[in-house]
Protein backbone atom coordinates (compact mmCIF):
# COMPACT_ATOMS: atom_id res chain seq x y z
CA UNK A 1 0.00 0.00 0.00
CA UNK A 2 2.73 2.46 0.90
CA UNK A 3 5.87 2.93 -1.14
CA UNK A 4 9.30 2.13 0.29
CA UNK A 5 11.33 4.02 -2.29
CA UNK A 6 13.01 7.39 -1.69
CA UNK A 7 10.69 10.41 -1.82
CA UNK A 8 10.44 12.15 -5.16
CA UNK A 9 8.81 15.37 -6.36
CA UNK A 10 5.09 15.97 -6.78
CA UNK A 11 3.95 15.86 -10.42
CA UNK A 12 2.87 19.52 -10.16
CA UNK A 13 3.86 22.39 -7.90
CA UNK A 14 1.90 23.69 -4.93
CA UNK A 15 1.15 26.95 -6.74
CA UNK A 16 0.27 25.39 -10.11
CA UNK A 17 -3.44 25.77 -9.35
CA UNK A 18 -4.25 27.37 -12.70
CA UNK A 19 -2.70 24.51 -14.68
CA UNK A 20 -6.09 22.80 -14.21
CA UNK A 21 -8.70 25.56 -14.10
CA UNK A 22 -11.60 23.15 -13.62
CA UNK A 23 -10.25 21.69 -10.37
CA UNK A 24 -9.02 25.13 -9.30
CA UNK A 25 -12.52 26.60 -9.60
CA UNK A 26 -14.09 23.57 -7.92
CA UNK A 27 -11.67 23.92 -5.01
CA UNK A 28 -12.12 27.68 -4.71
CA UNK A 29 -15.93 27.56 -4.60
CA UNK A 30 -16.51 24.09 -3.12
CA UNK A 31 -13.40 22.87 -1.28
CA UNK A 32 -15.55 20.34 0.58
CA UNK A 33 -16.25 18.57 -2.74
CA UNK A 34 -12.57 18.53 -3.70
CA UNK A 35 -11.63 17.18 -0.28
CA UNK A 36 -14.41 14.59 -0.37
CA UNK A 37 -13.21 13.28 -3.73
CA UNK A 38 -9.61 13.10 -2.51
CA UNK A 39 -10.61 11.31 0.71
CA UNK A 40 -12.73 8.74 -1.12
CA UNK A 41 -9.86 7.84 -3.46
CA UNK A 42 -7.20 7.82 -0.73
CA UNK A 43 -9.38 5.72 1.59
CA UNK A 44 -10.13 3.35 -1.32
CA UNK A 45 -13.88 3.81 -0.99
CA UNK A 46 -14.02 3.20 2.77
CA UNK A 47 -15.36 6.73 3.21
CA UNK A 48 -17.72 8.41 0.78
CA UNK A 49 -17.17 11.73 -0.92
CA UNK A 50 -20.33 13.10 0.72
CA UNK A 51 -19.40 12.04 4.26
CA UNK A 52 -15.83 13.35 3.96
CA UNK A 53 -16.98 16.58 2.36
CA UNK A 54 -19.57 17.15 5.09
CA UNK A 55 -16.99 16.54 7.80
CA UNK A 56 -14.62 18.95 6.04
CA UNK A 57 -17.33 21.62 5.97
CA UNK A 58 -18.08 21.11 9.66
CA UNK A 59 -14.38 21.40 10.53
CA UNK A 60 -14.12 24.62 8.47
CA UNK A 61 -16.86 26.12 10.63
CA UNK A 62 -15.10 24.97 13.81
CA UNK A 63 -11.77 26.30 12.50
CA UNK A 64 -9.65 23.16 12.68
CA UNK A 65 -9.93 21.81 9.14
CA UNK A 66 -6.18 21.94 8.47
CA UNK A 67 -5.58 19.47 11.30
CA UNK A 68 -7.78 16.94 9.47
CA UNK A 69 -7.01 17.67 5.82
CA UNK A 70 -3.24 17.45 6.33
CA UNK A 71 -3.60 13.77 7.26
CA UNK A 72 -4.75 13.01 3.71
CA UNK A 73 -1.79 14.86 2.28
CA UNK A 74 0.44 12.66 4.42
CA UNK A 75 -1.34 9.52 3.19
CA UNK A 76 -0.86 10.55 -0.44
CA UNK A 77 2.81 11.33 0.17
CA UNK A 78 3.47 7.97 1.80
CA UNK A 79 1.54 5.98 -0.79
CA UNK A 80 3.30 7.57 -3.77
CA UNK A 81 6.67 8.35 -2.13
CA UNK A 82 6.40 12.12 -2.50
CA UNK A 83 8.54 14.76 -0.85
CA UNK A 84 7.22 16.69 2.12
CA UNK A 85 7.52 20.02 0.36
CA UNK A 86 7.64 22.96 0.52
CA UNK A 87 7.24 22.34 4.27
CA UNK A 88 5.36 20.00 6.64
CA UNK A 89 1.94 18.75 5.61
CA UNK A 90 0.09 20.53 8.41
CA UNK A 91 1.80 23.85 7.66
CA UNK A 92 0.96 23.52 3.97
CA UNK A 93 -2.71 22.93 4.81
CA UNK A 94 -2.83 25.68 7.46
CA UNK A 95 -1.33 28.40 5.26
CA UNK A 96 -2.08 27.20 1.71
CA UNK A 97 -5.08 24.92 2.20
CA UNK A 98 -6.78 25.49 -1.14
CA UNK A 99 -3.51 25.22 -3.07
CA UNK A 100 -2.73 21.98 -1.20
CA UNK A 101 -6.12 20.52 -2.12
CA UNK A 102 -5.61 21.49 -5.77
CA UNK A 103 -2.15 19.90 -5.80
CA UNK A 104 -3.40 16.68 -4.20
CA UNK A 105 -6.34 16.52 -6.63
CA UNK A 106 -4.00 16.98 -9.63
CA UNK A 107 -1.60 14.38 -8.23
CA UNK A 108 -4.33 11.76 -8.05
CA UNK A 109 -5.52 12.68 -11.55
CA UNK A 110 -1.95 12.34 -12.83
CA UNK A 111 -1.79 8.90 -11.19
CA UNK A 112 -4.70 7.89 -13.45
CA UNK A 113 -7.76 8.46 -11.28
CA UNK A 114 -10.92 10.01 -12.69
CA UNK A 115 -11.79 12.12 -9.67
CA UNK A 116 -15.40 12.70 -10.71
CA UNK A 117 -16.44 9.04 -10.53
CA UNK A 118 -15.03 8.12 -7.12
CA UNK A 119 -13.19 5.02 -5.97
CA UNK A 120 -15.79 2.46 -7.01
CA UNK A 121 -16.25 4.09 -10.40
CA UNK A 122 -12.49 3.92 -11.00
CA UNK A 123 -12.39 0.26 -9.95
CA UNK A 124 -15.30 -0.55 -12.30
CA UNK A 125 -13.68 1.38 -15.16
CA UNK A 126 -10.39 -0.48 -14.68
CA UNK A 127 -12.14 -3.86 -14.48
CA UNK A 128 -14.06 -3.29 -17.73
CA UNK A 129 -10.83 -3.56 -19.68
CA UNK A 130 -10.10 -7.04 -18.30
CA UNK A 131 -11.49 -9.90 -20.40
CA UNK A 132 -12.54 -12.95 -18.45
CA UNK A 133 -12.78 -16.18 -20.45
CA UNK A 134 -16.16 -17.89 -20.35
CA UNK A 135 -16.63 -20.87 -18.09
CA UNK A 136 -17.20 -24.07 -20.06
CA UNK A 137 -18.85 -26.77 -18.01
CA UNK A 138 -17.78 -30.32 -18.72
CA UNK A 139 -14.77 -29.27 -20.76
CA UNK A 140 -14.53 -29.07 -24.49
CA UNK A 141 -15.99 -32.02 -26.43
CA UNK A 142 -15.84 -32.64 -30.16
Amino acid sequence: MYSSRAPGPWSTGLCDCFSDCKSCCLTYWCPCVTFGRIAEIVDEGATSCVASGALYLLLVWVGVVCCYSCTYRSKIRRRYALEESPCGDCLVHCFCGLCALCQEYRELQNKGFNMGIGWHGNVDANNRGVAVPPVVEGGMIR
